[in-house]
């Protein structure tokens, strides 16, 4: 018996008859997969080799003498799924179909035994390895009295899946809690966690966390492909003439750079394009963040830890004893942070950092809400970035399409210019099977100048700062009706995305 060493089964496709040798339920019972016959002997994927038990049940039921392949675990199980069509509502069926029906476990024995069984850790590797081929960024399991809710969210929305049978809850929760190393019989309060697995080739991190609630624990999966290419700011959505300007900006070599939108508007996705960028190794980058996301090479990067007591602020403070010539906070959540972030950028620092707010402008309100001085903002405050994230058309199902008079009157509050030009859809289809594939950033870039530094000094609102800058800027509003005109979104997401702020 020949044992190989391989990382990837995804070139690998077996023949039909090959696939007949096993039978499908012990495929899935075993997570082994049949990928060839070659004189007389039959090459297997496997996650762990030496198995003696298993290879005599292969060469029993094949007829063969076996060979085997190592293999990741979540290749293999994502091989099976695609050679024997094994999904998520496939196994789920089979569960409502058994006839010795599921026994819901009552002591954390139990639970902790059937959180081991094959069906339960292979439900929750295929419940990962969907989610990851239909690009989800998030998984949640929800409990209520009689049932369970799946939902995966995909290019910002969440979309239900089909549920898990409800005598599965505990089992499915602690199996995640145990590949997270959580404490599986803590079942009261709130626990985070961490996963790394392997998908494709690619190096993924899932942060997990649970939540008690009356029906028993929820649970949130992020999922984070760590090797990913990050996008530059042209890729993400910014046109030309404004990524021009940002370079400018951020190219300074002090000040205090924002960049502000709500939770999941991509505004780390953006700084840390923006770091890979400016990077030279004759500079010191360090960022302080909660938590890491990306890992980006020559950069220092360091998680904040509040139970410690090494908050943004304490840490930035250690930072500042680090000699950096950048710096980046994950976001400014109170006035020691700002106010110690803003000094860093008066004192020859570049600093980078988030902020919770709707428009740009709103930015310095905020800061001077949290009773940040107006003129330690009015020297250090540079620029601010604004944005949000809309779904991008499908390009394999685009098609013109009419304009409802319910958008358009939607539309009218966020232009005073007439609604013009050809708009589209997507209509669904293999690709995307709902119109839309990825995302894209709507933006609005103010770059602060004398005027506004003296707008600032005497404590103008947002909406005065709003209305001077905007003669000169391209507001969010009007960026996305821009993509939606060359056919890049629809007119119905930037009524989802942008219609709130209109009428506030």
């Amino acid at each position: 018996m020949a044992i190989t060493q391989d990382t990837s089964l995804i070139r690998r496709t077996p023949a039909p008859e090959v696939l007949r040798v096993l039978p499908p339920d012990f495929v899935q019972r075993n997570q082994v997969v049949p990928l060839e016959v070659c004189d007389g002997t039959l090459l297997i994927a496997v996650a762990t080799a030496g198995n003696q038990r298993l290879l005599d049940d292969v060469r029993l039921l094949s007829g063969f003498e076996v060979e085997e392949l190592v293999a990741d675990t979540d290749e293999i199980a994502e091989k099976i799924a695609e050679c024997y069509q094994v999904t998520v509502e496939k196994m789920i069926e089979d569960f409502d179909s058994s006839p010795n029906g599921l026994v819901d476990p009552k002591n954390l024995h139990d639970i902790e035994v059937m959180a081991n069984e094959p069906t339960v850790v292979n439900l929750v590797n295929l419940i990962l390895s969907t989610a990851l081929r239909e690009r989800a960024s998030d998984v949640h399991l929800l409990p209520f009295e009689n049932s369970l809710q799946l939902r995966y969210r995909i290019d910002g929305l969440l979309q239900e899946k089909p549920p898990p049978p409800k005598p599965l809850h505990a089992a499915l929760v602690s199996r995640i809690k145990i590949m997270a190393d959580m404490n599986i019989a803590e079942r009261f309060i709130p626990q985070d966690g961490h996963i790394q697995i392997n998908h494709r080739g690619a190096r993924v991190d899932i942060r997990v966390g649970t939540m008690p609630n009356i029906h028993g624990e929820s649970v949130v999966m992020r999922l984070l492909v760590k090797d990913e290419r990050l996008l530059n700011p042209r890729e993400l959505g910014l046109d030309e003439e404004r990524a021009a300007l940002l370079e400018r900006l951020v190219e300074k070599p002090h000040g205090l750079f924002l960049a502000t939108g709500p939770t999941g508007s991509g505004k780390t996705t953006t700084l840390y394009s923006i770091l890979q960028g400016i990077y030279v190794p004759e500079k010191k980058i360090v960022t302080i963040e909660d938590p890491v996301e990306y890992e980006l090479a020559g950069v220092s990067q360091i998680p904040v830890r509040p139970s410690r007591g090494f908050t943004f602020a304490t840490g930035l403070r250690a930072i500042l004893r680090q000699d950096p010539d950048v710096i980046m906070v994950g976001e400014i959540r109170d006035a020691e942070t700002a106010e110690i972030a803003i000094r860093a950028a008066l004192t020859g620092h570049q600093v980078f950092s988030t902020l919770h707010t709707n428009d740009a402008p709103s930015a310095v309100t905020r800061l001077i809400d949290m009773g940040i001085e107006p003129f330690l903002i009015s020297s250090s405050l540079e620029g601010v970035l604004a944005q949000r994230l809309v779904r991008r058309i499908c390009p394999n199902c685009k098609r013109p399409a009419p304009v409802s008079e319910a958008v358009r009157s939607k539309l009218e509050l966020l232009s005073s210019h007439p609604l013009e030009g050809e708009f589209f859809e997507g209509t669904g289809c293999d690709n995307c099977r709902s119109g839309y594939r990825g995302r894209l950033g709507i933006f609005e870039l103010l770059a602060v100048n004398a005027a506004m530094r003296e707008m600032i000094l005497n404590k103008r609102s947002a909406a005065e700062l709003k209305s001077v800058v905007s003669r000169s800027m391209i507001t969010m509003q009007q960026d996305a009706l821009r993509k939606a005109t060359r056919g890049q979104t629809t007119l119905e997401e930037i009524v989802r995305v942008c219609a709130s702020d209109s009428q506030e």
